[in-house]
C-alpha cells in the first residue's frame, strides 16, 4: 500500500459538496447546459466518488491508472467506497465526470497576489515518429516546438502566482502562438506578469496594460535595451518557478502520457492533475516576506 502525497478525505469533502451543490442546481433551475434526449450517468458509483478515486490517483504514486486502481483502490478502499465497480466499469464512468471536474477545477484556482508568471509546456500525445499513424487526436492535436526540440500534442498554457497557486490554465494545439491565449487567461489578473521572450509583443504588452496588467520580459540581445527596476530584475530570475511546477505537473502529477485511447478520458487526466496539485500541502513558492533586521551598531563619528 502506497502511502498518497494527499489529504483524501479533505479532496472528498470537498469534492462531495461541491457535486450536492452541483445536484440541487440541476433539479431545480435547469440551468445547466445540456443536449437534447441527454442521458444522465447511471451507477451505484456516484460521480463525487469517481471524481475523488480520479483525483487521488495523480498523487498516489503509481504509474498507470490500471496500477492504481486494481491494486490500491479496490483491495484497500472497499470500505471507504462500498459500491465500488470494475476496472472496465469505471473506466466506462470517467467521462461523465469531465463537466464536473472542470467547473471544480475554478474552485480551486488560488488568489491573485500582484505578482504572477505564464509560461507554456507541451503536452505530447504520442512520439514525434508515431504522429502519422496516432489515431486518437487527430486533427486536434499538432506539431509545435521549444527549446527542447520538436513535440506532437498540444499545449498547456498556465500563470501562478509567487505561491505557487495556479490562477488560470487554456489547453490548446501544439502549434499555438504562448502569446494567443495570454488576454483571455489573464482576466481578472493585477500587478505584474512575467514571462520569457517567447512573449515579447508590443500589442500584447498594450492590451495588458488596459487591463491593469504590466508584462515583464527578457529583452533579446537585437532589442534596444531599456532600464529595468531593480526588483523586475530580481522577480525575472526567478521565472524558474513556474517551470518548477510544469515539472511537478508532468513528473509527480502524470498529466502527460501516452496511453490513451479517447478524447474524454485524456481531459479527466489533465483536469484531474491540475485539481491534484492544487491540494498539495507545500507547493514550489517564493519567500517575498519582508524580514525584520537586527538592529544597526550606532555610527561611529
Amino acid at each position: 500500500m502506497i502511502r498518497s502525497r494527499l489529504d483524501i478525505t479533505q479532496i472528498f469533502c470537498d469534492v462531495d459538496d461541491f457535486y450536492l451543490q452541483w445536484s440541487r442546481l440541476w433539479q431545480t433551475q435547469k440551468q445547466l447546459p445540456s443536449m437534447p434526449n441527454e442521458r444522465r450517468c447511471r451507477s451505484r458509483m456516484s460521480l463525487s466518488e469517481v471524481m475523488t478515486i480520479v483525483i487521488a490517483f495523480h498523487g498516489s504514486g503509481f504509474r498507470t491508472f490500471k496500477e492504481f486502481y486494481t491494486l490500491q483502490v479496490l483491495p484497500h478502499w472497499n470500505k471507504a467506497f462500498p459500491n465500488l465497480v470494475s476496472y472496465n466499469r469505471f473506466v466506462e464512468l470517467m467521462p461523465w465526470s469531465l463537466m464536473l471536474l472542470c467547473c471544480f477545477l475554478n474552485t480551486c484556482k488560488g488568489e491573485v497576489t500582484g505578482i504572477s508568471f505564464v509560461d507554456s509546456t507541451p503536452i505530447e500525445v504520442c512520439h514525434p515518429c508515431r504522429s502519422r499513424s496516432h489515431k486518437v487526436f487527430k486533427n486536434i492535436a499538432g506539431w509545435g516546438k521549444n527549446s527542447m526540440g520538436w513535440h506532437y500534442g498540444f499545449k498547456l498554457h498556465l500563470i501562478i502566482n509567487d505561491r505557487g497557486e495556479l490562477l488560470a490554465f487554456k489547453l490548446t494545439s501544439g502549434n499555438v502562438d504562448d502569446r494567443k491565449p495570454v488576454p483571455e487567461m489573464s482576466q481578472g489578473i493585477f500587478g505584474k506578469l512575467f514571462g520569457d521572450r517567447g512573449y515579447i509583443s508590443q500589442a500584447l504588452f498594450e492590451k495588458l496594460y488596459e487591463q491593469r496588467l504590466k508584462l515583464i520580459t527578457r529583452y533579446k540581445k537585437n532589442m534596444k535595451q531599456k532600464l529595468v527596476k531593480l526588483i523586475d530584475k530580481i522577480l525575472l530570475r526567478k521565472r524558474a518557478l513556474i517551470e518548477t511546477v510544469n515539472d511537478q505537473l508532468k513528473n509527480m502529477f502524470q498529466i502527460e502520457h501516452s496511453r490513451h485511447r479517447s478524447i474524454g478520458n485524456f481531459l479527466v487526466n489533465l483536469i484531474a492533475g491540475l485539481i491534484a496539485y492544487s491540494y498539495l500541502p507545500h507547493k514550489p513558492s517564493l519567500d517575498l516576506e519582508p524580514k525584520a533586521l537586527s538592529a544597526l551598531p550606532p555610527a561611529v563619528f
